[in-house]
């Protein structure tokens, strides 16, 4: 596992570009000072993503029409940002103090912060105002919808999304630089953003978005799984933590979520915080009658919140270490 592009000049090394990148993450998040002024990267994407979508999705096309036309966007899309980042990371190298530019931008692209944040305001919301005001804070970061969430579920719902969003808000943009640099990461990017705006199984949706779909779940493959190993070996270090559970129950369970990725890093969490996640659940005209994920109660509170913030920022910083780690194989004389 080590980046595409080397030294073409008097630049830090790649991965160490990497740590630099999350630890201004870490500090900065996702700096709403800079961002209400201009477009975030990600919002850019989104946006092209959009205007493409409204052109070549149509309503009146066949289905075969609407997933070829989406299997060509998919593709251009995620080629185009991939050459994007060849050519910032071609110029960081070239250029003097240029690499500052693929710093920040890859800072800006992980989401250890923010989520962090997001989920932190869940419980703060809950235990200041009540449970209206939760299902306000968690409405932000789930899909479901926050009526039909009592105080428990919406506590489990934003654990499951802490958990769901380490892998791949964080781990699988750390992994998709470590393999192949900048071009890689933005590829991912712009992947997970197709697949969180055209790839539901919707009638408008399930034909247009299944080539990103699929295209997300190839990404996230590894790091999913590395996620919830990641999550496991965080566990030990929070209160009553259980890291054979979290292995256990990943192994068990991961599998009773829909999706072939999400499952494991909230399998790790159900059993690293002795909780069942996941079970069935109401979404906006839909009502999802999934497995129980974890073998704990399915009644989490608060507290569990804080318990499942100390679990994933530990976990972070294991991940950092994971790319320490590949900066000292990467320097050792072999």
């Amino acid at each position: 596992m080590f980046p595409l592009f080397m030294h073409f000049g008097p630049v830090p090394d790649p991965l160490l570009l990497l740590f630099m990148a999350m630890a201004l993450d870490a500090a900065l998040g996702e700096m709403p000072w800079l961002f209400h002024r201009v477009p975030h990267p990600v919002v850019l994407i989104g946006r092209v993503i959009a205007v493409l979508e409204r052109r070549l999705n149509r309503p009146e096309r066949s289905d075969t029409a609407r997933r070829v036309r989406g299997a060509l966007m998919a593709v251009s899309l995620t080629a185009a940002a991939a050459a994007l980042g060849w050519g910032i990371a071609f110029a960081a190298r070239v250029l003097p103090h240029f690499w500052l530019v693929e710093v920040f931008l890859a800072a800006t692209l992980l989401a250890q912060r923010s989520l962090f944040e997001h989920v932190h305001d869940v419980a703060v919301a809950m235990k200041t105002n009540g449970l209206e005001a939760g299902r306000y804070a968690v409405s932000r970061i789930v899909g479901r919808d926050p009526q039909a969430l009592d105080t428990h579920g919406v506590a489990r719902a934003a654990i499951e999304s802490l958990a769901e969003n380490f892998a791949d808000g964080v781990v699988a943009p750390v992994f998709w630089y470590a393999m192949l640099g900048l071009p890689g990461l933005l590829a991912y990017k712009t992947i997970n953003t197709l697949d969180s705006m055209v790839g539901h199984r919707t009638d408008r949706y399930r034909a247009f978005g299944m080539v990103s779909a699929r295209l997300d779940d190839v990404m996230n493959l590894i790091p999913a799984r590395l996620a919830g190993l990641v999550l496991a070996l965080a566990a030990p270090f929070v209160p009553k933590g259980r890291p054979l559970a979290a292995v256990i129950t990943m192994l068990r369970d991961a599998g009773h979520h829909r999706s072939p990725n999400s499952g494991w890093p909230e399998a790790a969490a159900a059993g690293a915080l002795g909780l069942a996640l996941g079970g069935p659940r109401k979404y906006p005209g839909l009502t999802v009658d999934d497995k129980w994920i974890g073998s704990g109660p399915a009644r989490a509170e608060i507290a569990d919140i804080h318990r499942a913030l100390h679990l994933f920022t530990v976990a972070c910083v294991i991940d950092a270490g994971l790319v320490v780690l590949l900066m000292w194989l990467q320097a050792r004389p072999w």
